[in-house]
């Protein structure tokens, strides 16, 4: 069975500036601009909590940087 790779923070981006792209065209219908939209608010939620992990990451790092002794 084939894993899922989860996308990048810039995959997400990308995906997102083509869905902002096809809603504002104007020319999907109310359902498919629901779909969109509902795909575009998972997408947004997805990188937060991979923004969130880089932040943790990032503060991980500075305190063990603030303690190492050289």
């Amino acid at each position: 069975m084939e894993e899922k790779k989860t996308p990048s923070i810039e995959e997400n981006f990308d995906r997102l500036n083509e869905i902002i792209a096809a809603l504002e065209s104007g020319e999907l219908t109310l359902e498919d601009s629901l779909k969109l939209y509902e795909e575009g608010a998972k997408i947004i939620k997805a990188s937060e909590e991979i923004l969130k992990g880089a932040e943790t990451r990032l503060r991980i790092l500075s305190e063990e940087g603030e303690t190492d002794d050289f």
